[in-house]
């Protein structure tokens, strides 16, 4: 795994989730190892709304890849602000752009610490060489 693969902008999981400030909200989506181990994405469905306030490991989406069915899980607690609605169309995007168009879900924070508590670029670049050997 490449550490090209990992974003210094944003913070991660150990389940191989990002979220990136983005103004006042913060976007939510996979990594591409994540991709990379589900494989081609066939089917992206969000099940939450606007409006709506999750906490934190909540269950917002699912994908549907070749290889299995997968849930992602909110890093961050607040209130859902926006929703990426091209995924449902265009579940593809995932595979072509996780880190940018295929972003899942903006959330509001309900407490901006709980982003600070993410793993950061280099935490998270050996998270995934540890992986590897």
């Amino acid at each position: 795994m490449a550490t090209t693969d990992v974003r210094s902008d944003r913070r991660y999981t150990k389940d191989h989730e990002w979220a990136k400030r983005d103004g006042d909200a913060v976007l939510i989506g996979v990594t591409s190892f994540a991709v990379d181990q589900l494989g081609d994405i066939t089917l992206v469905n969000i099940d939450v709304k606007p409006g709506e306030t999750i906490s934190f490991c909540n269950a917002t989406a699912t994908t549907e890849s070749v290889k299995t069915l997968s849930d992602l899980f909110a890093p961050v607690g607040g209130r859902v602000v926006r929703v990426n609605d091209k995924l449902e169309n265009s579940p593809e995007l995932v595979n072509q752009d996780c880190y940018e168009s295929a972003w899942m879900i903006a959330l509001e924070l309900s407490n901006p610490t709980e982003l600070d508590a993410l793993l950061d670029h280099a935490a998270y670049t050996q998270l995934l060489e540890t992986a590897a050997h």
